[in-house]
């Protein structure tokens, strides 16, 4: 196997490992360092000495004696030794705890962020470094958050079945921030994220075939594969932002794009609508448009609406506002604009001042949408979201307005 397979199949493997040392033994915190431990470790033989016959085994012995290590190098504990097993080759259950490993990852008590930097962590198999790369923040820092989190739910056990569902919404709200700041990076150089993105749907993929039923989950990874499917085409060769309305759309992934317009249209014909299901759909119909000319807004409108009765956020509002204002007119998309301002959690979003810009733009009111653009500029810390507004402010000091919202 390469690297790149056997990295794959220590990511599959990570939070089942976990899941089996923590039912047996408890101490979260311990169990997890252990994992780790075992897989630098496969990571730096496997592909020098070969794959062993049973990789899960191999690592649940491997992580078994690095916790045996742990429990003799603490005096106070030396008398928990005998309930520590110390085997050649480790048992492996049948079962697969990777959802219950997301579920534990998700602890009520965990802020969201911590709940991001946990599940990446426990469940996604990644490194303290590797995570804190993603995020642009040191490591130290990560790996304080992430040893703060393990604390918190050091002597938590798997959650109960009798509790999955009202973790289940946690679940996929963290899976959605993965994949969010993969697809459009809060700060840095880069609009992207590629590996953050490929991690959050292949957890979400992992939860959709363990809850085959849920419309959320399916329709969640739908979401994802249908905005994903784009993101070749969101940047220039230079690196520069590109809105959806230029975007050369046989860039496009026309797999993901089959694939997940597959799942929110039979989610949607057996399940309870939910929002994800709604934002999918949304997100089907840009990428079926031919053209930008071709886009249905009328039922993106629709669709809007409902969201925003089923499931009212800023950012509902933001994106109803856009398609609005493509069926009824700008004025009509900056009048729903206005009820943001007084919105805490908005008023100084750049985003906010971004769409506004637009939307003054698609008006003709060129001062307003340069004065708007400026104040999205100066409140982004996206590098190429800011080259994108300044751009656009040189651009209306020589010409008319040119519509283009990035989705």
């Amino acid at each position: 196997m390469t690297h790149v397979d056997i990295e794959g199949l220590l990511r599959v493997l990570a939070p089942q490992v976990l899941g089996v040392l923590v039912r047996k033994h408890g101490q979260f915190d311990a169990c997890e360092d252990a994992v780790q431990e075992a897989l630098l470790a496969a990571a730096t033989q496997w592909p020098r000495e070969g794959m062993p016959d049973s990789p899960k085994s191999w690592l649940i012995t491997v992580a078994t004696r690095r916790l045996v290590d742990e429990f003799r190098s603490d005096q106070a504990r030396r008398r928990r030794e005998e309930a520590v097993y110390d085997p050649v080759e480790a048992e492996v259950p049948d079962q697969d705890d990777t959802l219950k490993m997301l579920f534990l990852c998700c602890h009520p008590d965990l802020t969201p962020a911590s709940q991001v930097a946990l599940t990446l962590r426990a469940v996604g198999g990644l490194t303290t470094g590797q995570i804190a790369q993603a995020f642009l923040v040191p490591e130290p820092t990560m790996g304080q958050r992430i040893s703060r989190a393990k604390k918190t739910i050091k002597a938590t056990g798997l959650p109960e079945p009798q509790e999955w569902a009202e973790r289940l919404r946690a679940v996929l709200h963290v899976l959605y921030l993965i994949f969010n700041e993969g697809y459009t990076a809060t700060s840095g150089p880069d609009l992207h994220t590629p590996e953050l993105a490929a991690e959050a749907i292949r957890l979400t993929r992992t939860v959709h075939v363990l809850l085959p039923d849920d419309g959320e989950v399916a329709g969640l990874l739908a979401l994802m594969l249908l905005t994903d499917a784009r993101r070749a085409a969101r940047t220039s060769p230079d690196g520069d932002l590109v809105p959806l309305a230029e975007q050369d759309r046989s860039l496009w992934n026309r797999e993901f794009i089959a694939e997940g317009t597959r799942l929110v249209e039979d989610a949607m014909s057996r399940c309870p609508v939910g929002p994800y299901q709604l934002q999918a759909a949304i997100a089907s119909l840009h990428d079926e448009a031919k053209t930008d000319a071709d886009t249905d807004w009328q039922q993106i409108l629709v669709l809007y609406r409902i969201l925003a009765r089923l499931a009212p956020n800023p950012m509902v509002t933001l994106n109803h506002a856009i398609a609005l204002a493509m069926v009824d007119g700008p004025l009509a998309g900056l009048e729903l604009l206005s009820t943001l301002d007084s919105d805490d959690r908005m008023a100084k979003h750049h985003r906010l001042s971004a769409v506004r810009a637009h939307l003054y733009e698609m008006a003709g009111d060129l001062p307003a949408a340069r004065q708007a653009y400026a104040e999205a500029a100066r409140r982004t810390s996206s590098l190429p979201e800011r080259r994108y507004l300044e751009a656009r402010i040189a651009a209306l000091g020589a010409a008319g307005p040119t519509p283009g919202a990035d989705s």
